[in-house]
């Protein structure tokens, strides 16, 4: 089978073999926003045409490429959820490249909604959390946890019996860039190296009396004042982005199971540990095992 996680900005392939194992990958800078009106049968042809000629038949997508911008929109699935209800709803994929015989299927994102009724959404994630639920159900009894996603829009997921049962999002990431590219707290900012110092700063301040926005302003004040060093403030910034999602998303004493790249997930660790949880990192194949897990569970006639 390939499995093939697409993105926003991104595309990863993978040759899988009968066990989940991975055979091959490649990757490309051909997100959905780089893929031409109509062009997804072809950019997908030319990704994986060596591998269709190789004889695979098979091919299981994921993420943003299942969106409204994408090939196909595909429903969302509610939660809770597993693999088993996702491969029950995947969307048939139109794809007429190779001569027939090739199966294109795509997994549905996941919808949830918070205490207010205000709705949740999720594409791509839902199948790296599949993807490390035998890990989960090693570190905890039961299979009970939480898993974490950061990113733009970082995931927060509660896992219960290899289901996943509700999720919040927090828009940190993107914040940042925003905050960093589009107002007055990114000219007094100076690029350079990730300030460990000024990341801890931020995160203590995330604890402190006052809102966010409150807070916010102060990484402009302890510039001009001379408090913070325009190299550090980027950091500092992150910190307290990241210092107040994270209060608010971590129950109390939680080991929270992280995916995502090794430095952003480092960084939530240290905030993780720093409000009184643990935090434990996953390796990066979390998609190609989820791509596994699902297509394992399919019908393909």
């Amino acid at each position: 089978m390939i499995g093939v996680d697409w993105g926003t900005s991104s595309f990863r392939a993978f040759r899988l073999d009968a066990a989940g194992r991975v055979l091959a990958r490649l990757e490309a800078p051909r997100g959905i926003l780089h893929i031409e009106p109509g062009g997804f049968p072809a950019a997908l042809h030319a990704a994986i045409g060596p591998w269709l000629a190789d004889g695979e038949r098979h091919v299981l997508l994921s993420g943003m490429v299942g969106s409204r911008q994408g090939w196909v929109e595909a429903p969302y699935l509610p939660c809770p959820a597993g693999a088993a209800e996702i491969a029950a709803a995947l969307v048939d994929v139109p794809f007429g490249l190779t001569g027939g015989g090739v199966r294109v299927k795509l997994v549905p994102g996941l919808s949830d909604a918070d205490q207010t009724d205000t709705p949740e959404v999720m594409r791509g994630e839902e199948t790296q959390i599949i993807g490390v639920l035998d890990r989960l159900e090693t570190d905890e009894p039961g299979g009970e946890g939480i898993v974490c996603l950061p990113g733009s829009h970082s995931k927060w997921a509660r896992i219960r019996g290899r289901r996943i049962l509700a999720y919040r999002t927090y828009l940190s990431g993107e914040a940042f860039a925003a905050l960093r590219a589009g107002t007055i707290l990114g000219r007094m900012m100076q690029d350079g190296p990730h300030d460990p110092a000024g990341f801890a700063r931020g995160l203590a301040r995330s604890g402190e009396p006052g809102h966010l926005l409150h807070h916010l302003f102060g990484v402009r004040t302890l510039g001009l004042m001379g408090q913070l060093a325009e190299t550090a403030s980027a950091s500092y910034l992150s910190g307290l982005l990241i210092g107040h999602e994270v209060r608010a998303a971590l129950p109390a004493e939680a080991l929270v199971h992280l995916i995502g790249t090794p430095g952003l997930c480092a960084l939530y660790a240290e905030a993780i540990l720093a409000c009184g949880g643990t935090a434990g990192i996953m390796d990066e194949n979390a998609a190609a095992r989820g791509l596994a897990a699902i297509g394992g569970a399919t019908r393909w006639d």
